[in-house]
């Protein structure tokens, strides 16, 4: 039995593979007990649904709880699989029936999903996300501000920027408290802050939204968080490597850190060099150290030891 499931605010549509029973529940916690009540029962092999906004985070929880084998779909993922069956209509119903069909024909494995502690932990990173998008907005408009006449506009663009600011400053404040209070994340978060490029920031993202950091192997890792080289070839035509999808959260403050490990990471910046030094593009030496660096911090999880340069040289092994 393969389950999908099209999560809206309002109500949840099921649809079932190979019976092809379709029926609908609501998305409030009297539905989703009664569905997680009815699974239990039937005890489906895969039940699959999509991210859609936080829509899905009761109806995913109740499922976890249960212990039932749910698997979060990519959106993207789902719409590009149900494009290559011929299917281009988009209702709930039809959406249902594709996801079945994506349990089915795909299989995702089903990975571990984020406890509670996660969820608050990755729902404050994207609030710090938001102000940080916002900030950088309202810094551009001010920028764009000349001549007279203008004041009112400046003085409420700069009241904006100081709120702003201080809500940052908060939400650091508040995921600076949260590690010390796990036993667990904290031992976690020291040991990837032990690597030089490794600050705050990218060491709490990987914490709330890469849990399975350690868990995969190192290719496995790099496609899931977008940096994986893809293949571009026809026949005798042979193009150029390239990346695309996985997390961006994570994938973009990995960029950053490894920013700072090409200065201050031995293993890095040496690596780094000599890809420029045989001709390399910047910006693809960049994603190889990319790679290198989420393969040195997937080992270091995986046997739980903390930085050293000699240690982990040695370590880089595929996995």
């Amino acid at each position: 039995m393969l389950v999908g499931i099209d999560v809206a605010k309002a109500e949840l549509v099921v649809a079932v593979r190979p019976s092809g029973e379709r029926w609908t529940a609501a998305n409030d916690e009297r539905g989703v007990r009664t569905l997680v009540e009815r699974f239990r029962r039937e005890a489906p092999e895969l039940i699959v649904l999509e991210a859609t906004g936080g829509y899905e985070l009761l109806c995913v929880a109740g499922r976890v709880a249960a212990a039932l084998p749910v698997v979060v779909a990519n959106p993207r993922q789902v719409r590009d699989f149900a494009k290559a069956t011929g299917q281009l209509a988009k209702t709930d119903r039809i959406d249902a029936d594709i996801l079945a069909l994506f349990a089915d024909r795909v299989r995702p494995a089903v990975r571990p999903l984020p406890d509670a502690e996660a969820q608050e932990l990755e729902a404050l990173l994207s609030r710090r996300r938001q102000l940080l998008e916002m900030l950088g907005a309202e810094r551009n408009r001010l920028g764009q501000v000349f001549g007279r006449g203008k004041r009112q506009v400046k003085r409420s663009l700069k009241g904006h920027i100081a709120f702003l600011e201080r809500e940052l400053r908060i939400a650091d404040t508040d995921l600076g408290d949260m590690v010390p209070k796990s036993p667990a994340w904290r031992e976690r978060d020291d040991l990837l802050q032990s690597v030089p490029g490794v600050g705050p920031v990218l060491s709490l993202t990987l914490l709330a939204d890469l849990p399975e950091l350690g868990r995969l192997s190192r290719r496995a890792i790099a496609k899931l968080v977008g940096i994986a080289p893809l293949s571009r070839d026809s026949g005798t035509l042979r193009g150029r490597r390239f990346v695309q999808g996985g997390r961006a959260s994570v994938r973009a403050v990995l960029y950053m850190g490894t920013l700072v490990a090409t200065k201050r990471n031995p293993i890095i910046r040496t690596f780094y060099q000599r890809l420029l030094a045989v001709g390399k593009p910047k910006k693809l030496a960049l994603v190889a150290c990319m790679r290198k660096m989420l393969t040195i911090l997937n080992t270091m999880v995986r046997t739980n030891q903390r930085w050293s340069a000699d240690h982990i040289s040695g370590a880089l092994v595929p996995a």
